[in-house]
């Protein structure tokens, strides 16, 4: 199985409560099971977006980048070491990490501030090209369709967590 980027929108009273279920477990189970509608899986397409935007963008607007950036690899800290678990998570990359509400509402700005048609106007219109562009070995489909269509999720995603006021939680599974 792949690793792929997971993001999960959650209140925090919902941490709380996994916080005080961990503590509360003889294995330190953090009881975490997010609804299916509040979690989403981007793949790589964000990595490969942010890895265009920083190699191939002309003078790009470092803001979007930043935020994507923040949005990918999550804020260090946010208290949250007891969903660094095996009934979460497998341990591949770092361990999960925490956006509060307030960065939720920022990226969320920022993501609908993103011109996605300009972002990807010098992509390569070769898929082999755009693929490579993007850092995608042996990816085989249109490059452009599956960023836009997970850069799309994503912003999405972002913006009803912003609109809730929720936090959300970053990691690769």
């Amino acid at each position: 199985m792949a690793v792929t980027q997971q993001f999960a929108r959650v209140t925090p009273d919902r941490l709380e409560r996994c916080r005080a279920a961990a503590l509360a477990s003889p294995g330190a189970g953090p009881d975490w099971d997010p609804p299916a509608d509040d979690t989403l899986d981007t793949d790589w397409a964000l990595w490969g977006l942010l890895r265009y935007c920083r190699d191939r963008v002309p003078d790009p607007d470092p803001r979007p980048i930043a935020l994507l950036d923040r949005a990918i690899h999550g804020d260090p800290g946010g208290d949250i070491g007891f969903l660094d678990h095996p009934d979460f998570y497998d341990g591949i990359d770092g361990p999960p990490r925490l956006l509060v509400p307030a960065v939720v509402s920022d990226i969320s700005r920022a993501l609908d501030g993103v011109d996605l048609d300009e972002v990807l106007a010098e992509l390569p219109t070769d898929s082999a090209e755009a693929a490579v562009a993007c850092g995608f070995g042996g990816f085989s489909g249109d490059v452009r369709a599956y960023l836009v269509r997970h850069f799309t999720a994503a912003r999405t995603f972002f913006h009803g967590a912003a609109r809730q006021g929720m936090c959300v939680v970053v990691w690769c599974d």
